[in-house]
């Protein structure tokens, strides 16, 4: 006899799994909106549900079938019984070794890839010195499921970036809306590994990060000088 996928008790992604099982059903539609009722106020149920695609469950979004619609999702297979003693464990992630982080390093260009600051050099208006590691990154791939990759990022990036999965498909979907043009630029960038920003995109990147006493004054600045 099947847990009860009510059991306040047992994990979050077990008792997700028992739902789709025993209310839901393999084939089956159900909603994002279905999903959060079944679930008040369980942080990141969304997270816990697709947890299970590691485990060999298919869970289809309109990206895997284009019959759904985006706040839909299709039960399509039960995989490991994650409910059961001794399964559903997520596998303790294997060191990096010093060889490994060189190499990935090496390959990242020795600077952070989140915003492209180098190793030792100071974060803007700060006296702070970037350290560079090697940060473990989920990375969704095209049958749904979710794999770390290493990524190079600074030790501010990498506190902000742990709970982030990547999405190649979505970069994919945005590249392909571009203009011919627009494509072009993008492949140069993509090319150099590097985007050449223009003093005034510096100059706003720069007035986000002041406080707000320091921008008001930057804002009395050019209203005064657009009235002259």
């Amino acid at each position: 006899m099947l847990p009860s996928w009510t059991d306040e008790n047992i994990g979050t992604m077990k008792r997700a799994g028992l739902w789709l099982v025993t209310v839901i059903g393999e084939g089956s539609v159900f909603t994002k909106d279905e999903l959060r009722q079944a679930f008040p106020g369980v942080s990141q149920i969304d997270r816990r549900m697709r947890d299970l695609r590691d485990h060999g469950w298919q869970i289809h979004t309109n990206r895997e079938d284009v019959s759904l619609e985006p706040y839909e999702q299709r039960f399509v297979r039960q995989g490991e019984a994650v409910w059961e003693p001794g399964k559903g464990r997520t596998k303790a992630a294997a060191p990096i070794t010093a060889t490994q982080r060189r190499e990935i390093m090496a390959r990242d260009g020795n600077f952070c890839r989140s915003c492209g600051i180098s190793g030792g050099e100071s974060y803007a208006g700060t006296y702070e010195a970037a350290q560079l590691d090697i940060a473990r990154r989920q990375v969704r791939q095209d049958d749904g499921t979710s794999k770390v990759e290493l990524v190079t990022e600074c030790n501010r990036c990498r506190v902000g970036g742990r709970q982030l999965t990547a999405d190649p498909a979505d970069v994919l979907t945005g590249v392909r809306q571009l203009g011919r043009l627009e494509r072009r630029v993008l492949a140069g960038w993509v090319a150099d590994d590097r985007r050449p920003f223009s003093p005034v995109e510096r100059l706003w990147a720069e007035y986000r990060s002041l406080p707000e006493e320091s921008r008001h004054k930057i804002r009395q600045a050019l209203d005064a000088e657009g009235a002259d």
